[in-house]
């Protein structure tokens, strides 16, 4: 009998995955779920469909159910709007609510100039290699607890 490997989590956490794999969406969403069990999970296969979300969030922020995600995974290539692409913009919305979201470049990219990119770029929290992994998730759930003032 396998033992599950579930990652504790304190709290409820949010995520938008963007990546214009239909398969890695899955992949990803059902890893992250089998991983911290209690999750919301948006996902979007077009990077401009996933920032007219956020658009749309600023401009109704007493909506009564407001979707501020902890973490979004955006994926490098994709068409219309790439990944850089997409922190750029999303750059724009970083003081308009989203104070508190980490934003990841999730890829299978093993480009130097790619990952150096993702590292400097001003909004974005990190890179990470594909496949999700338990340890890359306990490292994303240990910077989203909250820590105590008595700590």
């Amino acid at each position: 009998m396998k033992k599950e490997n579930k990652i504790k989590s304190k709290m409820k956490l949010n995520f938008v995955l963007i990546d214009d794999s239909e398969i890695d969406l899955f992949v990803n969403q059902k890893f992250i779920e089998k991983s911290l069990g209690d999750v919301e999970i948006l996902t979007f296969i077009r990077a401009k469909n996933a920032l007219d979300h956020f658009i749309a969030l600023c401009e109704r922020p007493n909506a009564d159910h407001s979707f501020i995600p902890d973490f979004i995974f955006v994926d490098i290539n994709m068409p219309e709007m790439d990944g850089f692409e997409f922190l750029d913009a999303f750059a724009k919305l970083k003081n308009e609510g989203f104070q508190n979201t980490k934003v990841y470049i999730v890829s299978s990219s093993t480009l130097l100039n790619e990952i150096f990119a993702a590292d400097n770029h001003c909004i974005c929290d990190g890179f990470i290699s594909k496949p999700l992994t338990s340890e890359s998730m306990q490292k994303l759930v240990d910077s989203a607890t909250p820590k105590m003032a008595d700590e």
